[in-house]
């Protein structure tokens, strides 16, 4: 089953960028990630929306790759709420956002 997760917390821009580069996502492409989006509000802190294939691909991930990025930057992880995904959708103009 498909879920979505929502990521908040005070992760500033150049944390994100930082965690970006250790952990390269978008060129070690996270199994069972479909979807991932982040944005920042007016107090500079994140909000980020990833769909997954499934709770365990997400935690595979969330384990292996983003706790321990986490711990070595020394950033405080985000809070995160979880979600069944009820409807998925993905229009033409997403392909230019495609890695």
């Amino acid at each position: 089953m498909a879920i979505l997760a929502i990521f908040t917390g005070s992760i500033s821009k150049d944390q994100y960028e930082a965690l970006r580069a250790e952990i390269n996502w978008e060129a070690k492409k996270p199994n069972g990630g479909i979807f991932h989006c982040a944005g920042f509000d007016e107090a500079g802190h994140i909000h980020a929306a990833d769909v997954w294939d499934s709770p365990e691909a997400m935690n595979q991930f969330v384990e292996s790759e983003l706790l321990p990025a986490f711990t070595k930057l020394k950033f405080a992880p985000p809070n995160v709420e979880v979600y069944p995904a009820h409807n998925i959708n993905a229009y033409g103009s997403i392909d230019r956002f495609k890695v």
